[in-house]
């Protein structure tokens, strides 16, 4: 029952990644004057610094969202390690990138200096866990390689749990703004909060194995 209940959370988490890690292909299909860039001005929607602040996180984090799961997989560190690291150079790029350009849109987030501050914070947090991750893989410390992607992932992952609490907020709140102010930090605290987690039952599995 165990085995069945993980494989199925595993696979629940994998499709998510995918769908959200998609999402940025809407903004080149459709007209992008939707959701969240409604509530900006014209004249940032404008400004051609933003613009390209804004496509460059949302693309390239879109690929780090979309490939960054498959890290976690045993069976393919195991049989494809090649392929592991690969995949991992690509994270780490686009993540530098993606949490660069993050944090200059995040100046001007919608809901003000709240929100200024809590995506600034998450960009600032996805570039040091990542730096982190790579720079201990470089010094052969693979346990901690592997507690900082986690850390960092839990960040990225943050592009799903924002769009799975925005509506539940707006339900309850009524409004977008109220909504926006709340998920600018739910959508990532709770994530690291629940990445500690998982690496201490991780530690405690290895403490007692030894």
């Amino acid at each position: 029952m165990k085995k069945i209940i993980h494989k199925t959370t595993w696979w629940i988490f994998a499709s998510l990644c995918i769908l959200v890690g998609l999402y940025p292909a809407i903004y080149f299909l459709i007209d992008r004057h939707f959701g969240l860039l409604s509530s900006k001005t014209q004249e940032l929607l404008a400004d051609q610094l933003w613009n390209i602040g804004f496509y460059g996180h949302i693309v390239l984090g879109g690929i780090a969202l979309l490939i960054g799961w498959m890290q976690f997989s045993s069976k393919l560190r195991r049989k494809r390690m090649r392929l592991h690291r690969t995949v991992g150079k690509i994270y780490v790029v686009t993540v530098l990138i993606s949490g660069v350009c993050g944090i200059y849109i995040a100046q001007f987030a919608t809901g003000g200096i709240t929100n200024v501050i809590g995506f600034s914070l998450s960009g600032i947090v996805w570039l040091i866990t990542t730096l982190l991750a790579y720079n201990a893989v470089k010094n052969g410390n693979i346990k901690a390689h592997q507690n900082f992607m986690i850390y960092s992932y839990a960040v990225c992952f943050s592009a799903v749990t924002l769009r799975i609490w925005l509506p539940l907020l707006m339900a309850i709140t009524g409004d977008f703004i109220s909504a926006y102010l709340i998920v600018g930090w739910l959508s990532w605290v709770p994530n690291l909060a629940v990445a500690y987690f998982i690496i201490k039952r991780q530690q405690r599995k290895e403490a007692v194995m030894v």
